[in-house]
C-alpha cells in the first residue's frame, strides 16, 4: 500500500464528513423506517440468539392470494460496524415486500463492545436462524439473497463466501444464493490507517486480512453484485474493483455505479424500484428483471 497520510485516509472514508446535510438524511431514514413499520405487516424483534444485538425483524409480502414461499431478502444495515440499528433502515423493506419477498433486518452488537469477527459470526448465527425458520414465516430457505450498505455490503460478501456446511450439518452450501453489496468495504487494511475509525475497531493487520473478502477464495457458488455512487470517494470505487478483480467475472458478473449518488444517497437507490440497484436486487431475488442500463 502506498505511504498515505491518515488525512487522506478519513478524506476517503469519513463519508460522513464529505456531507454535510447527513442529519437531514439519518432523520429521514429514521422517518420512512417507522412509516414503513406502522404501514406494512411485519413481526418486529424476534431473537436469533441470546446476545446483544441478536434480533430480527420480518417484513411480510404484500399480497392477499395464496401464494408459493417467498423468495428471501436479507438486508445487513451499514455504519461502520459501530453505529446504526435495523430499525433506522426498515424503509428498504418496501419495495421487496410489494414485489413479493420476505424480507428480514438482523440487529448486531456494535464496535467497540464487540469486534467485527464477533459481528460477522453473528451474522452467520442470523442467517442460519433464516433459513431454519423461513418456512414458518412464508419464506423460501432455497432461495436466500443478501443485500448491504457499507459495511453491511462488507457482511453480505461475508455471508456469500461462508462455509455454512462447516457452520451447522443441517445447513446447505449454497445456504446464500446470491448477494448484493451497495458500497460495500472489501479490503479492511485502508480502515486501520483512518483515524476517524480505527480506535473503535481496533483491527490489528491479520485480522484485517482475514476478515476482508477479496483476500478470500472466491466462493463456489453464487454471484455477488455491486454497486456503489458515482459522487463516491475513489477509495470506494476502487473497492468495487478490487472484488471484481479478486472474485472474478463469474462471480462479481454485474458491477453499477449510480449517477448523481453519495456515499448515502446510494442507498436511496435500493429502495426505489425505478433505479438499477432496486431492480438488481429484484433480479437476484428472482421476482423481476433490469429495466434500465447500467453496470458492466
Amino acid at each position: 500500500m502506498k505511504r498515505l497520510t491518515p488525512a487522506w485516509f478519513d478524506q476517503q472514508y469519513n463519508a460522513r464528513a464529505a456531507i454535510p446535510e447527513h442529519p437531514a438524511i439519518l432523520q429521514s431514514w429514521f422517518e420512512r423506517s417507522a412509516q414503513a413499520r406502522s404501514s406494512l405487516r411485519c413481526t418486529l424483534d424476534l431473537a436469533y440468539g441470546t446476545g446483544v444485538g441478536e434480533t430480527l425483524d420480518l417484513f411480510h409480502p404484500v399480497t392477499d392470494a395464496p401464494a408459493p414461499p417467498a423468495p428471501v431478502l436479507v438486508y445487513l444495515h451499514g455504519g461502520y460496524w459501530r453505529a446504526l440499528d435495523k430499525r433506522d433502515q426498515s424503509f428498504v423493506a418496501t419495495p421487496f415486500v410489494q414485489a413479493g419477498a420476505l424480507v428480514v433486518l438482523p440487529n448486531y452488537a456494535l464496535a467497540p463492545a464487540v469486534s467485527v469477527r464477533h459481528i460477522a459470526l453473528q451474522l452467520v448465527q442470523a442467517l442460519a436462524w433464516v433459513h431454519r425458520h423461513a418456512a414458518s414465516h412464508g419464506g423460501d430457505p432455497k432461495r436466500i439473497v443478501v443485500a448491504g450498505h457499507s459495511a453491511g455490503g462488507h457482511l453480505a460478501a461475508m455471508m456469500l463466501a461462508c462455509r455454512w456446511q462447516q457452520v451447522a450439518a443441517d445447513l446447505p452450501g449454497d445456504l446464500v444464493q446470491d448477494a448484493l453489496a451497495v458500497s460495500g468495504l472489501f479490503e479492511l487494511e485502508p480502515l486501520r490507517h483512518a483515524p476517524f475509525l480505527k480506535n473503535d475497531l481496533e483491527l490489528s493487520a491479520a485480522e484485517a486480512r482475514h476478515l476482508s473478502p477479496a483476500a478470500m477464495p472466491a466462493p463456489a457458488r453464487g454471484r455477488l453484485w455491486t454497486s456503489v455512487g458515482a459522487q463516491e470517494s475513489a477509495e470506494f470505487q476502487r473497492q468495487q474493483t478490487l472484488i471484481a478483480c479478486a472474485w472474478g467475472r463469474q462471480v462479481v458478473s454485474v458491477r453499477h455505479s449510480e449517477p448523481d449518488c453519495h456515499h448515502m444517497s446510494v442507498l436511496h437507490t435500493l429502495a426505489d424500484p425505478t433505479r438499477r440497484t432496486c431492480q438488481m436486487a429484484l433480479e437476484l431475488l428472482g421476482l423481476r428483471g433490469p429495466e434500465t442500463g447500467g453496470g458492466d
